[in-house]
């Protein structure tokens, strides 16, 4: 009794949690991305899909627990691609996005925030910004380093190459795959994605260094509001780009059996705009919680005497808003979305007797 309190009876393709609600949403993707799936073995792999294959096949092991199901579906949904059935490459799963975007988001933030530090002292020295200004536009220029990770332009190009590829390569492993996408049009869209995305970047690092033009309080106004729309830009586009092919398309729309009713573009459109969203939402809590907090810990006795360690911290700190952001945002919608039949085509109205059917919005 208290085992079924604890952990609720094994669905085969279900939820552990009530995906209607949206602490049940980030229940369930902290399992998605939890990076300890990473090291899952290949002979571990096998055996969890065994053994969900055997519940399905109405052949399970005796002895075998709810607990044990939901753990092997876990990893499953991890590894595996919905649609594909196929592994997921590991720096491109949703539960290595954190460990393996880190690297380059962190970099960035030291190196802006040492130029950051120099840029400052120069506007102190002439007077352009009191204290109180520094103070509350400082934290937000420094996580422009996913946008601005050097002075010069050639740097700025190679980093944000590098961030906006892994960008590229994760929306495009976690789509909705339904549909064949062929090589070309995979290349064509990893370079409009990347080309987009690089764009923004350096229009923002051109309107960063013009700022120092303008009078402190236009400068301190641009800071302050150009990096969240920027990275918000650039993200959407390397979502929509990268899975322009499923509004061409279609997806594959399902019914309360999980049987294919049809190709839908308006439920592609969906899917796209939901994940858009996310990743929207996605460089809210990086943006903001980092300054909060090093402004609140650069006050400690600590890191006043030892100023060595405000870099680390800093980082440490990008590291736990990052952590904190992903599943929060990917959080916002299910992966397996809904909609009404009475919105889509009406070919799929024909094809079925359900009001609502089910698709991968990918993630």
């Amino acid at each position: 009794m208290a085992e079924s309190a604890v952990c609720p009876a094994f669905q085969l393709g279900k939820s552990q949690y009530n995906q209607k609600t949206f602490s049940g949403r980030l229940r369930h993707f902290l399992d998605v991305i939890d990076p300890r799936t990473l090291f899952v073995s290949e002979i571990r792999l096998k055996e969890c899909m065994k053994l969900l294959d055997d519940f399905k096949h109405g052949s399970l092991p005796p002895g075998v627990s709810d607990e044990q199901l939901w753990e092997a579906q876990k990893i499953k949904q991890a590894i595996i691609h919905p649609d594909t059935g196929e592994k997921i490459f590991m720096p491109f799963r949703m539960s290595g996005y954190v460990p393996f975007g880190t690297p380059i988001v962190s970099l960035n933030c030291i190196v802006v925030r040492m130029l950051l530090i120099c840029f400052f002292h120069m506007l102190v020295a002439s007077r352009c910004l009191g204290p109180s200004d520094i103070t509350s536009s400082f934290g937000f220029l420094q996580v422009v380093g996913l946008l601005l990770p050097n002075q010069t332009l050639g740097s700025t190009v190679f980093w944000q190459w590098l961030n906006q590829s892994h960008n590229a390569c994760v929306n495009y492993s976690n789509r909705n795959a339904t549909k064949p996408t062929p090589a070309s049009k995979f290349l064509q869209g990893y370079i409009g994605a990347v080309t987009s995305a690089v764009s923004i970047a350096v229009g923002l690092n051109m309107l960063i260094e013009r700022a120092a033009r303008f009078s402190p309080a236009t400068r301190v106004m641009v800071q302050r509001l150009v990096p969240f729309p920027a990275v918000a830009s650039a993200n959407i586009c390397n979502v929509g780009l990268m899975r322009h092919t499923e509004l061409k398309e279609g997806i594959d729309v399902l019914d309360s059996s999980g049987n294919v009713v049809g190709t839908s573009r308006i439920a592609a459109k969906h899917a796209l705009m939901e994940t858009a969203l996310t990743r929207v939402v996605l460089p809210m809590p990086i943006l903001v919680f980092p300054p909060i907090i090093m402004a609140f810990l650069e006050k400690l006795p600590l890191l006043q005497t030892h100023k060595r360690l405000v870099l680390p911290v800093h980082s440490l700190v990008c590291l736990a808003a990052f952590g904190l952001a992903l599943p929060l945002a990917i959080s916002l919608f299910p992966q397996m979305s809904q909609i009404e039949v009475s919105q889509l085509e009406p070919e799929i109205a024909m094809a079925t007797d359900c009001k609502v059917v089910t698709y991968n919005k990918g993630l």
